[in-house]
């Protein structure tokens, strides 16, 4: 303490009482002040302290994570095997990935029933024993054929084919629903339904509404996504696509585009029409071959019925063959209506008239005669679409002769 602070702080000599009172509370209230900031360092330094201590706890988590991670990135890789037989004493035949087999042991922490021929394991570099069950294979393409989202399109949206309908509800849907109804009259349920027909009459749409309305896995690939660069790609697809759908059990395979992969098999091919057959040959075999399907059924579509193989269209692989006809007027006027619903129409607009103007045109050219229309309605920036509208669509979309000789003559 300096000189000058000593002085400050002995009270003079020869001072009143009062004098010495006030010079009392000053330095009472000197001291009060001091005592304060003290404490707020004091805080201040109890809160780094704490915030420091926090920090160390999180660099040594982080420090602990980090040893982890380095160790277990050292670790030695694992082989991949397959289980062919298991034996007495824990011991093992696997056939690793390199090819050869092997007699090895099991680790005692794997679940003996779950160890069977077929399964996949992890074998140690080393010593090949086998440390660990690895889940079954399956290709991410054929993971992705699975429809997560159901398509918002109901039966209502389908016009003009009330007895198609029936028919695939019959065979699709009341096996998944109703199989006493089944088992009370004693026959299988149908396992196919081919829908056929011309394009644009509404094959996948009725898909779409099988694939809404029940709570089945529904499963989609198209026939040419089959077909792969290199041998046996194609059939190994197949068999991946069947095992997922009988693991995921009920469930419905939709095969669009079928004469894809499905025409007839002739003598003289190429090596590419060769790995074609080979996978026809697969999917033959697991539509209906030595395993059993499962609850799993099947629905495809196709316009050229005419090439398929006749091995695929016997029953027991298709039960039931749909034909999807070009809608007749009262059809047409239908799926006019379906697709004018959200549409703003004026009242002169007549759906029969319209019907009886659009002979030989599918469900694909009647949407589109009801989109046109709108667009004529939107280029004059109009609040409603009227009669002359439609008949400007139908005008401009008339399907030429020659090409309605070509589509009757392909469906006769």
């Amino acid at each position: 303490m300096s000189e000058t602070q000593e002085n400050r702080e002995i009270p003079p000599v020869g001072i009143g009482s009062d004098d010495f009172s006030r010079y009392l509370m000053d330095r009472i209230k000197m001291l009060e002040e001091r005592n304060s900031i003290l404490r707020e360092q004091a805080n201040k330094i109890e809160l780094e302290k704490r915030f420091t201590e926090n920090q160390k706890l999180k660099y040594e988590r982080e420090l602990r994570q980090l040893k982890s991670e380095l160790e277990r990135l050292k670790t030695p890789p694992m082989v991949v095997g397959t289980v062919v037989d298991v034996l007495e004493n824990s011991k093992v035949i696997i056939r690793s990935s390199t090819g050869p087999q092997f007699v090895v042991g099991a680790s005692q922490f794997i679940d003996g029933s779950e160890l069977v021929p077929g399964a996949r394991v992890s074998l140690n570099y080393q010593t090949l024993a086998v440390t660990g069950l690895l889940p079954s294979s399956r290709d991410p393409f054929v993971s992705g054929m699975e429809v997560i989202e159901a398509p918002d399109v109901t039966y209502s949206e389908v016009g003009g084919l009330n007895d198609q309908i029936r028919e695939v509800r019959e065979t699709v849907e009341m096996p998944l629903i109703k199989p006493e109804v089944f088992e009370r009259i004693g026959i299988e349920p149908p396992k196919g339904v081919l829908l056929y027909g011309a394009p644009g009459t509404g094959k996948t749409l009725l898909a779409k509404a099988v694939a809404s309305q029940t709570k089945a896995t529904f499963i989609r690939i198209v026939g040419s996504e089959m077909v792969q660069k290199y041998i046996g790609e194609g059939a190994r697809i197949v068999r991946d696509l069947f095992k997922m759908a009988r693991e995921k059990a009920p469930s419905i395979v939709f095969i669009d585009e079928l004469d894809s992969i499905g025409a007839k098999r002739l003598d003289t091919a190429t090596s590419g029409d060769r790995e074609v057959q080979r996978t026809l040959m697969q999917l033959l075999s697991e539509m209906d071959g030595f395993n059993t399907r499962g609850n799993v059924r099947i629905i495809a579509a196709t316009n050229r019925p005419d090439i398929l193989d006749p091995a695929l269209l016997r029953p027991g692989r298709f039960d039931r063959l749909i034909a999807i006809p070009m809608p007749d007027k009262d059809a047409r006027a239908m799926i006019l209506k379906i697709h004018c619903r959200k549409m703003k129409l004026s009242g002169e607009v007549n759906f029969e008239e319209l019907a009886s103007l659009t002979d030989d045109m599918n469900g694909s050219d009647l949407r589109a005669i009801a989109m046109e229309a709108g667009m004529f309605a939107v280029r004059e920036e109009r609040y409603s679409i009227g009669r002359d509208d439609f008949l400007n669509a139908i005008k401009k979309l008339k399907i030429p002769t020659a090409k309605q000789n070509l589509s009757e003559g392909m469906f006769v």
